[in-house]
């Protein structure tokens, strides 16, 4: 755990709001995430389950939590199991939770070890009429490798096969989607760490210097701020920039080039998500001006129009309607594209320069789970992310900020970091 200490009434809170939406006489599991494997004997950072952390703030492997909220023996209505550590563990991947120290980040009462899962799950299966089991539901996942949720499922209906289940992932988005002010302050500190991280590589920025010596600025803000990435950043210089998950980071940044951001930090789970488009040598020229001032009004607009009630499709095709006619005046398109009428969108005159989503829920993933079929809601954080992608002319131009969508309003959570044309250059003027 590198973040600071979380305070257990956030999870206490979510597991409470979980049981409120399960069914009468129902089990509920969540399984951590697997270790994945890298080559020979290696193994990747673990990343923690989202929604195992959602209720528990638990980030250690193999650690299942269970919830029957109506189990006639108080004792049984929340057990987090956790794997007992050795000395032998202990020596070579450190120290693990003991079960106070759970109790103490959790306020979870009992804690048990993985050893007695089997026999507890079995009891307590026997005795609930409804059973909620976990998957990975979102809607972009491409699952190729069977998860450690999947495998649980798969033992679970071939050990009890007259069981109802149903599953937790349509709970889980309901619950996630909205964000509590613990959540809110969490996103926020990702948001001012994103914020230094992109200060100190405006004042770094210049001529000569290389993607990836800009992706290292970021890291060194970041990590000394008990941060890390929150997904590989995109540092994209001139054409790169025309590439929408370019991830090579080895380019040279060059005189009259701009350079665009795509980086966000994670603090303690929650992500925030920026991005910003630089001139390297410090200023714009007259046409990379236009095409980022032309970006920033649709920015600001799509940030207004984030209204509860309104459905996120509603708010993309807004969007689409007004890039397009700020690519009209752009010279890019003609007034008569405009007026094309097609079934499927993606085929519209606009999508040759912005071929993306306006945006997509943040919070414990980057592109986190919710329902965006249904209107938006206070509580819901969203990006916003325009863009213009212009290969012919060689550069590409997207901003993004993380708006929270309130009752009366929106707050913009990375309404500090510089985003006005003046504002960036005066920002890296100021390394001079």
């Amino acid at each position: 755990m590198r973040h600071e200490p979380i305070d257990p009434s956030l999870f206490i809170h979510n597991r409470e709001r979980l049981a409120r939406l399960l069914l009468p006489n129902s089990l509920a599991i969540v399984n951590a995430n697997d270790l994945v494997p890298t080559n020979a004997d290696g193994l990747h950072r673990p990343v923690p389950n989202s929604d195992l952390f959602y209720l528990t703030g638990v980030e250690q492997e193999e650690s299942i939590l269970l919830l029957y909220p109506e189990a006639d023996d108080e004792r049984m209505r929340e057990i987090l199991f956790l794997r007992e550590t050795n000395d032998h563990i202990a020596t070579w991947e450190g120290h693990k939770l003991t079960k106070e120290e759970a109790r103490q980040v959790t306020g979870v009462r009992r804690v048990e070890w993985l050893s007695s899962f089997p026999a507890l799950f079995h009891r307590l299966m026997c005795e609930a009429e409804h059973v909620y089991l976990n998957s990975n539901e979102h809607k972009r996942a491409d699952i190729v490798v069977q998860t450690r949720d999947a495998r649980f499922v798969d033992s679970v209906k071939q050990q009890f096969p007259l069981h109802t289940y149903h599953r937790l992932a349509r709970v889980m988005h309901r619950l996630r989607i909205l964000k509590s002010p613990a959540e809110v302050d969490l996103l926020r500190k990702a948001c001012q760490i994103t914020k230094a991280g992109f200060q100190r590589v405006a004042r770094f920025v210049k001529p000569g210097v290389n993607e990836c010596e800009v992706e290292a600025e970021f890291s060194h803000e970041f990590i000394r701020r008990r941060a890390t990435f929150a997904y590989p950043p995109i540092i994209a210089s001139g054409a790169n920039a025309c590439v929408l998950h370019y991830l090579d980071n080895q380019e040279m940044c060059r005189d009259g080039d701009l350079l665009l951001l795509d980086v966000g930090a994670s603090y303690a789970n929650y992500n925030a998500d920026m991005t910003r488009t630089i001139p390297v040598s410090g200023r714009f020229t007259r046409r990379q001006r236009q095409v980022y001032q032309a970006v920033l009004r649709v920015l600001k607009a799509q940030i207004r129009g984030l209204t509860p009630g309104k459905k996120p499709q509603q708010w993309q095709e807004e969007s689409e309607e007004l890039m397009a006619r700020e690519c009209v005046d752009l010279g890019l398109l003609k007034p008569k594209d405009l007026k094309v009428k097609v079934e499927d969108r993606m085929v519209l005159p606009v999508k040759r320069f912005y071929m993306h989503g306006c945006g997509h829920p943040l919070g414990l993933d980057v592109h986190d789970v919710g329902f965006t079929t249904e209107p938006f809601a206070p509580g819901w954080v969203m990006t916003v992310e325009p863009a213009m992608y212009l290969k012919d002319e060689g550069f590409g131009v997207r901003l993004e900020n993380d708006i929270l969508i309130t009752e009366t309003g929106f707050e913009d959570l990375m309404g500090a970091i510089p985003l006005e044309v003046d504002e960036i250059e005066s920002l890296m003027a100021s390394r001079r």
